[in-house]
């Protein structure tokens, strides 16, 4: 797919773009009539591919047909497939690695064939990123608030501090977990020190000598590990990343696919030679959904149609259904990003969505940060769309701005999109599009909400909190029921710490941890915590001493935005230090409560609480005389921290008293969404971006030391057991033949319902007894040294020894679960790798026998590429899995399938028999086809190939052989 194709029946409508004459762009909103133009009634996401289908046509794999389909999309949504051109591909290092040694070989095969190689490259922008093959062998000493050894609180004298860093607090290391440097696992002053949290950028420190865990070296150690393991993967990469055009490597220790994706590959707007078309990307990852909230079109597909789309040929899609959800009023000022983010996800899951793209639109749009909508959009796999568009409007222009756009690209971008109806208008009386159907969503209706006392999935909204904990004092001992006497419900034990008296009643609160776990990473739910500590040690808000407290950062780079936003020593004046970076407080490693805490709990058999932002809160679990623990989103855990209960009403009742004896409710101090969002862009995504762009543009020094070779053809290693060049090039022709007959083939395994792309793909780690195994022996490797089938996809040898290796695959010719099957000429019961070779050594061609629904589950290339390397020429099966079907076609295997009503069983096969199919020399669409056995039995077949195009694909071998032959 190229930005301006020859021959495009569309270019008349190529035209300047207002007050940049220079920049041209298809003026599509000219086509559509009212549908696109005045009327505005197409939806955001269809005008992307209506733009891409004008843009891209040409007449074959394009045509003006499908441009006309995508236009006319209300009445023929779930009726036509229509192709789509993404403006850009998004490899993992697992998946791209494949593909790249394809292109490899096709250079290879191309020079062989007499073309010249060096045209070979990918046809769309092309970025992958090393982001798998880190593995943890070398951890550092992880900080835990866990219990103190000798029990009670240390009376040692503690490290002087300057002002800006947390106040000390004594931690244990880990068990066998020792320290780089002076701490040793066998150091004789164990248990003797004390650990400082500091705030700026916290280097972790030892617990017990105050000195930097060397965290760089466990760095360096892990990945020195890395490339070592790797360092034939990395150094093809490195090789491709110079040979070959279009294509960017981001290299090892920069960021995971989808978060480079988002932070730093996507333009909104492309401009190629002073061309403008909008960005949208196809990637082989499921979080690429990600980028559908910053305005761009976007979704994860199978590594063989992401090889094709860098080959230059669309992905095929149904035109979908498209959900308009219509977000209105505001939320509770109380609701973090997270109740906004999980309220919407849960009513998209009852509204059915699976399968359609969602829209939003409606005034509550605007006050969803991009961190917002990127993250429900990363939840379509929750509640099962394909992707949840957000179209750019002025907060996506904003965050670009924060996030270091040139201002003047930022201009061309906003004036383009508001030019082809792509810039959505928040103002009330701009006209929304029609959509298939519309889900309301009112802000108002999301409240905040605990988990409690015991169990996760008892939900309880914070305005009912009082009410619910009195009704859980009085209810029969269980789930939530705590069964304490009418009488004693309010019986205060006085308690004497540190030289004053406080009072202890049910519901006080002794433990309060702020954990940036799972669904509390979100930036703004943190920084909602730094923000209320801000306003309550302004005001005056203390919490009590007594009152175990804690900050436990997911990872550096949370401490490094509450610090530079100026809210962590807020934070740490009310007790909530950083401790560490892993899991602490929510899977029980909490420091003892103070001895006289304790007792007076005991003494009056007190239901004191804990509140945590973690995930875990069952009875018991932080304290063994905590009984009642509350999972709430970090800002109310730092609310109830101050309240000391959780028998408050918040809307009634003041948290305590301030400066001048006042007092402050908790509406005084919660930061409003404008405040949050505000530092969020300024403080955290700008030096998120920042950092980024200087790794992107510094790489590292391991991989800018990284030699590869520079010629143009790669320069395969006979004895490499990672990179290999694949035979799928071996047949290559300039011009198609016709469809070879598959004449007396044996079935290689009859399987039944449902087979996975887990069933068929290798993955995991390689079983010392497989065939993979067996191969990598020979080459002189140990078990130690396999590595795992997704860090080899670079070597088709491993992979398609790997095929069909799954211990569940249930063959019925086995009758158990076992990657096994019967070499029928023999006789043998043999691994389905070594059946298939003898098969092709005695020149027998073999299919497979399937049920329904062959092929279900995530889209994998090798659940099609391995079938064909073991010589599988054709599919029988009742149904299948619409994605997997493409792919077979993609590599060269013919898809058939049974008329309705039938299969194996009630035609009387049994799979023992021998196969032969003809096809005539002119296919169409959902042919018919006769399948002769050697028992005399025929029987019809569907040939699934869905039109003219598959059948190209298929008569060239594939898209492989298709688009090579391109270069002869």
């Amino acid at each position: 797919c190229s930005f301006f194709p020859p021959g495009s029946p569309y270019q008349p409508v190529i035209e300047a773009l207002g007050n940049y004459p220079q920049k041209k762009f298809y003026n599509v909103s000219k086509l559509g009539g009212a549908k696109y133009g005045n009327d505005n009634t197409l939806p955001y996401s269809i005008r992307v591919l209506f733009e891409s289908s004008i843009r891209n046509c040409d007449g074959f794999l394009v045509k003006e047909t499908d441009a006309m389909n995508i236009l006319d999309w209300k009445t023929k949504q779930n009726n036509v497939e229509v192709p789509f051109c993404p403006a850009r591909v998004v490899l993992q290092d697992f998946t791209g690695i494949p593909a790249m040694v394809d292109f490899a070989a096709m250079r290879e095969a191309v020079r062989n064939a007499g073309g010249d190689p060096v045209k070979v490259n990918p046809a769309c922008a092309t970025d992958l990123t090393v982001d798998h093959s880190l593995q943890i062998d070398f951890s550092k000493c992880a900080i835990q608030n866990a219990p103190n050894p000798g029990g009670g609180d240390s009376q040692k004298p503690m490290a002087k501090l300057s002002p800006l860093k947390a106040q000390p607090r004594k931690l244990p290391c880990r068990g066998q977990t020792a320290c780089k440097g002076p701490c040793s696992a066998g150091d004789s002053s164990r248990n003797s020190g004390q650990f400082s949290a500091q705030i700026e950028n916290t280097p972790i420190l030892c617990p017990f000598h105050l000195q930097p865990v060397p965290e760089p070296e466990t760095v360096l150690k892990n990945q020195e590990m890395e490339f070592g393991r790797n360092r034939e993967r990395l150094q093809f990469f490195k090789w491709s990343s110079k040979v070959f055009k279009n294509i960017s490597i981001i290299p090892p220790e920069t960021g995971m696919a989808h978060q480079v994706n988002l932070e730093y590959l996507s333009r909104v707007v492309f401009e190629v030679k002073d061309f403008l078309y909008p960005d949208s990307v196809v990637g082989t990852d499921s979080h690429m959904t990600m980028v559908n909230g910053l305005g761009i079109l976007g979704w994860g597909v199978g590594g063989i149609e992401t090889e094709a789309v860098m080959l230059g040929m669309p992905v095929t899609l149904t035109l979908p259904e498209v959900v308009g959800c219509e977000l209105t009023g505001a939320a509770s000022p109380l609701a973090t990003s997270i109740d906004i983010v999980l309220s919407i996800t849960k009513h998209l899951r009852q509204a059915d969505v699976a399968g359609k793209f969602v829209e939003f639109f409606g005034s509550g749009v605007s006050q969803l940060s991009v961190a917002d909508r990127t993250t429900i959009a990363n939840m379509c796999p929750e509640y099962g769309a394909i992707l949840s568009f957000f179209p750019v409007d002025n907060v996506t222009l904003k965050h670009l701005k924060h996030t270091g756009f040139d201002k003047a690209k930022l201009e061309v971008m906003e004036a383009y999109l508001k030019a082809v109806k792509l810039f959505r208008n928040d103002e009330s009386s701009s006209r929304e599009p029609e959509y298939s159907q519309v889900v309301q969503i009112s802000l108002s209706s999301i409240i905040p909400y605990v988990s409690g006392p015991k169990r996760s999935q008892d939900r309880v909204a914070v305005s009912n909190m009082k009410s619910d904990f009195q009704a859980c004092l009085n209810e029969k001992s269980g789930v939530k029921g705590f069964q304490i006497a009418v009488e004693k419900q309010n019986d205060i034990v006085p308690v004497q710490y540190e030289g004053n008296e406080y009072k202890l009643s049910h519901g006080c609160i002794v433990i309060a941890a702020v954990i940036s776990c799972t669904n509390n990473c979100n930036p703004s739910v943190m920084l909602a915590a730094g923000l209320l500590a801000k306003k309550a040690v302004e005001a005056g808000l203390v919490v009590k001493p007594y009152i175990r407290t804690s900050l436990s950062p997911g990872s550096g780079m949370v401490t490094h935005y509450l610090s530079s936003s100026g809210v962590l020593p807020y934070l740490s004046k009310l007790g909530f230090e950083v401790v560490g970076y892993g899991c602490s407080t929510c899977v029980g490693n909490t420091a003892p409560l103070p001895e006289a805490i304790r007792n007076a709990i005991k003494q009056g058999d007190i239901i004191a609480c804990g509140v945590l932002s973690g995930t875990k809160n069952f009875e018991g679990r932080l304290c063994d005389c905590v009984r009642a623990n509350y999972l709430a989103s970090p800002p109310l855990v730092v609310a109830y921290a101050i309240a000391g209960t959780v028998r408050i009403d918040f809307e009634t009742e003041p948290l305590g008293t301030g400066f001048n004896g006042k007092s402050i409710y908790l509406r005084d101090i919660w930061p409003t969404r404008k405040e949050l969002h505000t530092v969020e862009e300024e403080c955290v995504i700008s030096s998120m971006f920042k950092e980024l762009k200087e790794k992107m543009e510094k790489g590292n020094k391991r991989w800018n030391l990284l030699e590869a070779p520079e010629s143009t053809l790669f320069p395969w290693d006979l004895k490499s057991t990672y990179i290999r060049c694949p035979s799928f090039f071996d047949k290559l022709a300039k011009e198609p033949v016709s469809p070879q007959p598959i004449e007396n083939a044996h079935v290689l395994l009859y399987l039944g319902d449902s087979v996975t792309t887990d069933h068929i793909s290798p993955a995991g780690s390689i079983a010392r007894s497989s065939a993979a195994a067996k191969y990598l022996t020979n080459k002189g490797l140990t078990p130690r040294e396999f590595n795992s089938y997704g860090a080899r996809r670079g070597n088709d040898a491993v992979m398609t020894r790997g095929t069909f290796a799954n211990i569940k695959l249930l063959n019925k010719f086995i009758g158990k679960p076992a990657p096994k099957t019967i070499h029928f000429p023999s006789g043998q019961t043999l691994d389905v790798f070594e059946a298939a070779e003898l098969y092709q050594k005695e020149g027998i061609p073999v299919i497979i026998l399937a049920g329904k629904k062959y092929g279900q589950g995530s889209s994998r290339d090798w659940a099609a590429k391995g079938p064909f390397l073991l010589g599988v020429k054709a599919v029988l099966a009742e149904s299948y899995e619409k994605v997997h079907k493409s792919q077979l076609i993609g590599i060269g295997i013919a898809p058939l399938q049974f008329l309705p009503g039938e299969n194996p069983s009630t035609l009387g096969l049994t799979g023992r028999e021998q196969f032969s199919v003809l096809f005539p020399p002119e296919l169409s669409p959902r042919m018919t086809l006769d399948v002769k056995t050697s028992t005399g039995k025929v029987f019809s077949v569907i040939a699934l190939f869905e039109n003219d195009m598959e059948i190209t694909l298929y008569k060239y071998g594939g898209s492989l052989n298709f688009v090579a032959r391109r270069f002869l």
